[in-house]
């Protein structure tokens, strides 16, 4: 029998981020969301890109439950000239981020594992983004963070909404990365899983 010819199996997303759930639907109509409940803390020396494939994998394995599920881990992590930019949480962060972005570029680690509980196999991939932001006055970044509030977006911006004012250009293989996952990957991944994508 064909692979193709068996039930698919549910896919779980390992996040309860409505950015990486409004992505997934440009691929899935159908999935579940399950928070992960993952310790996000770096560990001592860790590297940003380590930092973002250690979450990804362990998200995807604390979200994993029981049944044959595909379940899909991501974590993005911003760094700075060697520092890792969080998530602000408030408006004087978010706008002290957005001041030392100003003419810099920012790397974004976007890493992403899907589990098959099926047979325990894990794909993992991590994309890199460049954004290289214009030099940004006071007025602009308050205006920005006012109108936007970014408060829970790692680097204080939302690219998909009004956050692409403040750039220069963006390097990057897929752009879906930068939003927090990388779909290209992510439907490569699924294709070698046995789903059909498209």
């Amino acid at each position: 029998m064909n692979r193709m010819d068996t039930a698919p199996p549910r896919i779980v997303l390992a996040s309860t981020s409505r950015y990486r759930a409004e992505l997934l639907r440009r691929l899935l109509p159908d999935f579940e969301q399950r928070a992960p409940g993952t310790d996000e803390a770096a560990l001592p020396g860790e590297a940003p890109d380590t930092r973002a494939v250690r979450l990804a994998i362990a998200k995807a394995a604390a979200a994993a439950g029981w049944g044959d599920v595909l379940v899909i881990g991501s974590d993005q992590v911003a760094e700075l000239e060697g520092r890792t930019l969080d998530k602000p949480g408030n408006v004087a962060n978010a706008c002290a981020q957005l001041a030392a972005c100003s003419g810099r570029a920012v790397q974004f680690h976007t890493a992403l594992c899907l589990l098959d509980t099926r047979n325990g196999r894990q794909q993992v991939h991590v994309d890199h983004t460049g954004v290289h932001f214009r030099v940004l006055d006071a007025a602009e970044i308050e205006r920005y963070v006012a109108r936007e509030q970014p408060l829970d977006c790692a680097g204080s911006f939302k690219c998909e909404g009004l956050g692409i004012s403040l750039f220069e250009r963006i390097d990057s293989e897929d752009p879906s990365a930068l939003i927090g996952l990388p779909l290209i990957a992510l439907a490569r991944m699924l294709r070698a899983a046995g789903m059909a994508v498209p």
